[in-house]
């Protein structure tokens, strides 16, 4: 079925709305939705919505809850997100972070007792877009076992990271230190097709291909003992300094039922000109340099283009798909 932009984050928002979510937050949630499925991120898009209401109608995520900054420094800002959803938590962060920045060098963003982060490249671009540089680091439910170990004890983890480049689209990096994101499998299971090898290991630690036995046993860590440092880094900044649940303490974000996930993400934003007044123009520099060399393209162009086309073309989205979420309403 082809349906615009506009038609899509309607759709969506009403599915929101009718389970219970405040308006607000139904309009948050369809945004960050659609846009991720825009952007060709399918496991973090229109997938989500199943888990995402079957959690709202079973208390596991609240659909009422509204998010709460706090000031605790001159330079932090701390989100409370309610457990509801960490989309409105995100989307106050980049309210109010940006005079912070702006006013200190450098900003702070501290969200706890939050949910899933989602395409976090779309948090971090949100400001690159006004002139900022940020970084951004989230735990998820434990996936990853420590390097050597066996039992599951970090999330896939993400990092993402944007900066403005004068005269063109932020470049943004987005990566989880799993080898591929848990999203892919997710949508892999629900395709009934097989993962590539080298993404997951079984419950017993033997490769497999079968997204059934990786859901249920381990995610392979992006260079080895290398990702896996990284994620425990991740887990510090994230969970450990916003007083969130570790990953091995956090619920499923797949599963319907249980407790909150109440996991957390950090964000550092920094207002360039502390540094120097020229960074974008620098940027830009050292983009015409990479993109100069022939086969090379700037980390986030993919995604970029694609929801680009979608803004100017709507979105092509499975039949079996579309009857799924009108079927939750």
């Amino acid at each position: 079925m082809h349906m615009t932009l506009e038609e899509t984050e309607a759709l969506v928002k009403s599915v929101f709305e009718t389970n219970g979510v405040l308006t607000e937050t139904a309009r948050s949630l369809a945004c960050a939705l659609v846009h991720a499925e825009a952007a060709g991120q399918y496991g973090h898009g229109l997938r989500r919505i199943p888990a995402y209401i079957g959690q709202a109608r079973s208390g596991k995520v609240d659909g009422k809850a509204r998010p709460v900054a706090t000031r605790p420094r001159p330079a932090v800002l701390s989100v409370d997100a309610a457990l509801g959803y960490a989309y409105p938590a995100f989307d106050l962060a980049v309210a109010d972070l940006p005079a912070i920045a702006r006013e200190q060098g450098i900003a702070l963003g501290l969200v706890h007792r939050s949910h899933h982060a989602g395409v976090m490249a779309l948090t971090v671009e949100r400001f690159a877009e006004l002139g900022l540089v940020a970084l951004m680091f989230a735990n998820a439910p434990a996936s990853m076992a420590a390097w050597g170990g066996r039992k599951r004890l970090f999330g896939t983890n993400p990092i993402a990271f944007a900066a403005p480049v004068a005269g063109e689209d932020p470049l943004v990096i987005d990566l989880a230190l799993s080898t591929v994101a848990a999203g892919k499998i997710m949508a892999a299971k629900q395709k009934a097709v097989n993962i590539p090898e080298g993404w997951a290991f079984d419950r017993e630690g033997r490769p497999t291909t079968d997204a059934n036995e990786a859901l249920k046993g381990l995610m392979a860590p992006s260079g080895g003992a290398k990702g896996a440092a990284l994620a425990l880094m991740v887990e510090i900044l994230a969970a450990g300094l916003t007083g969130s649940n570790f990953s091995y303490e956090a619920s499923s974000f797949m599963e319907e039922k249980g407790t909150p996930p109440s996991v957390g993400q950090m964000l550092i934003v920094i207002d360039p000109s502390a540094g120097a007044g020229s960074a974008a123009e620098r940027i830009a520099e050292l983009a015409r340099e990479m993109t100069a060399e022939e086969g090379v393209r700037l980390p986030g162009r993919r995604g970029q283009t694609a929801r680009r086309t979608a803004i100017e073309q709507g979105l092509d989205i499975e039949d079996e798909l579309i009857a799924s979420i009108r079927a939750l309403a």
